[in-house]
């Protein structure tokens, strides 16, 4: 060897390197290193130089692979490994795959560092076939004892919700680690086996990481075993884990799914730091829990503290604001997503057309509904509930049809927004069929007790109340305060009195606490002069200790939800609305005088 050669300058060619931004470039400066005489050398800074660039370009892998050979250390595989796990890290893992067929087609010989990061790859692209055909080249070349091959695979199986492959592995290592277990845990997770996910973790014998115990809060909050997740939260006050992000998240999330919205909050407030994760999981519990006004309030807590919301705490919040009718804060989401440039989803566009419909811009929910190019059955159901919502019940029943055609299966929330649309558009004819058309054996529905209310509640606006007894007679579930307040409405609109007795006998037996359906009974009674019935429904109230639940009303001023009880007096503006509203009456006295 020349003293020259022992002396090679690399430093220019890995600034080179280093700055390169295409392929094209690339191949300029490997054939000045040709030229140079350093590829002979196999420079090792310069090889892990070119393998950081070529693993972070996947569109010539053929290239790479040649490049590679070139260079190739016998018999080390080093390069190679090191190029297959840029690929795997990379936005296509697939990559990786290819690039190992290719090489072992080249002659490369994969050791026991290679099989881990190419699982990995099939793991990312839940490539089962491919990661089982990895498994038979592993038992062939006698690494299939290894620790961190075994993990691998474990993982990809779990990845892959192969549980039954992955359990047979598990339980033919000889020798396993924390890994392991986490792996065969998470696997059962994401298939779903929560019950056996929680099992594996009381078998656990060695101590649990942040992954198990993230892993296992999932699954407490999917089953609602508050038992194991409070045990869980124990051990972390005690100081056996530390109250990170990652498992302050995941009980947030526990206490969410098992619907412990106070539990969550508090957890919440407690948390030093919040991210995207901890904001969207408490708004979106919050909404689902039927709280959506602290959603609000605490989606502008999250817009002070800096952190920008995400598809799914965008879709939460225009849900929030549907629940609520808060029609100037869903548009300004609106206009948020459209500003941003935000991506809809059809969660984000099936939420507008809630909140459209359900804030009365029925011609925007239409709109919106219309321009979206994926749509599901929510998507369906939110459009067919807004047209019911505001009588248009011939629309609705369109729409219906226009879903039947496209392919897409109703269900059971499909079916009650049509009734309903056949409730409020007095379509009694057709709500029967619809009703029927549900127990078809095409759909095969089981009408829930919602269904069985609106019928009850069609049936007795068209004054069809024996109709309606005998529905409700072959109900196959105990009748809830819906279908006593819809037969109790018509009573009162068709005068039926007698009927209104039987029904109050009916609350004698059953032990029933809506305090709605005992006031409007007792209202009926006190109508018509029937005293001595209105002296035992309130006897009945006081009894079971019910009482009347105060009405409420929702308002939306300078895009805050106000609301406001019978009675009142708590209300931070009240003498403001009092002010305001003697005014109103004053007004209108003089225009009714004039």
């Amino acid at each position: 060897m020349h003293m020259t050669e022992c002396f090679l300058d690399v430093e220019p060619f890995l600034k080179l390197i280093r700055r390169c931004k295409s392929l094209r470039s690339f191949k300029q400066i490997h054939s000045q290193l040709v030229t140079a005489g350093i590829i002979k050398h196999r420079d090792d800074l310069v090889v892990n130089q070119s393998i950081g660039f070529l693993a972070s370009s996947v569109h010539n892998l053929e290239y790479a692979c040649d490049f590679l050979n070139q260079i190739q250390y016998n018999p080390s595989s080093f390069p190679f490994n090191t190029l297959i796990a840029g690929y795997v890290g990379s936005d296509a893992p697939w990559a990786a795959i290819l690039t190992y067929k290719r090489i072992v087609q080249n002659g490369f010989l994969p050791d026991k560092y290679t099989f881990p990061v190419l699982i990995k790859s099939c793991a990312k692209v839940v490539g089962i076939r491919e990661g089982k055909q990895v498994h038979g080249v592993v038992e062939k070349m006698g690494f299939s004892s290894d620790l961190f091959v075994q993990n691998s695979f474990l993982h990809l199986y779990g990845v892959c919700c192969n549980c039954n492959e992955a359990t047979k592995l598990f339980d033919e290592m000889p020798v396993r680690d924390v890994v392991s277990w986490n792996a065969l845990i998470s696997g059962y997770v994401k298939a779903g086996l929560f019950a056996e996910a929680l099992n594996l973790f009381m078998k656990m014998d060695m101590e649990p990481n942040v992954a198990t115990v993230v892993n296992v809060l999932v699954a407490c909050g999917r089953l609602g075993n508050l038992g194991i997740g409070r045990l869980i939260q124990g051990l972390i006050f005690k100081g056996r884990f530390e109250m990170g992000l990652e498992i302050g998240n995941a009980l947030i999330d526990m206490y969410v799914k098992s619907e412990c919205m106070n539990e969550a909050r508090r957890l919440f407030d407690e948390l030093p730091t919040r991210d995207i994760i901890s904001w969207t999981c408490i708004i979106s519990g919050l909404v689902q829990c039927k709280r959506p006004k602290e959603a609000l309030e605490l989606f502008r807590a999250m817009q002070d503290s800096g952190v920008e919301p995400d598809r799914v705490t965008l879709s939460s919040v225009i849900s929030a604001c549907a629940s609520l009718g808060a029609f100037v804060c869903g548009r300004w989401v609106h206009e948020y997503i459209e500003r941003c440039g935000i991506e809809w989803d059809i969660h984000i566009g099936t939420a507008l057309v809630d909140m459209y419909a359900k804030c009365g811009c029925v011609e925007m929910a239409l709109d919106i509904f219309h321009g979206m190019r994926q749509k599901n059955v929510l998507t369906w159901n939110a459009l067919l509930g807004g047209l019911a919502m505001h009588g248009l019940g011939n629309e609705a029943l369109k729409y219906y049809k226009q879903m039947i055609e496209s392919g897409l299966r109703p269900n059971e929330v499909t079916f009650l927004a049509i009734l309903s649309a056949c409730c409020h558009s007095g379509l009694v004819e057709q709500g029967r069929m619809y009703f029927y058309l549900m127990i078809d054996q095409d759909h095969n529905l089981t009408p829930r007790i919602e269904q069985y209310g609106c019928m009850v509640d069609l049936l007795g606006r068209a004054g069809l109340l024996d109709e309606a007894q005998e529905l409700i007679m072959t109900m196959p579930m105990q009748p809830d305060e819906l279908i006593w307040g819809a037969l109790l409405n018509a009573c009162k609109a068709h005068g039926h009195v007698e009927l209104c007795r039987h029904i109050l006998d009916k609350l004698l037996e059953l032990e029933f606490n809506d305090s709605g359906v005992y006031v409007l009974l007792s209202n009926i009674f006190a109508t018509n002069g029937r005293w001595e019935d209105v002296t035992r429904v309130r006897r009945l109230m006081k009894k079971r200790s019910i009482r009347k639940v105060p009405g409420s009303s929702v308002i939306e001023v300078n895009g805050r939800s106000h609301e406001f009880f019978v009675g009142d007096t708590d209300h931070s503006h009240i003498k403001e609305v009092h002010l305001v509203l003697n005014m109103l009456a004053k007004q209108a006295h003089l225009e009714g005088s004039v």
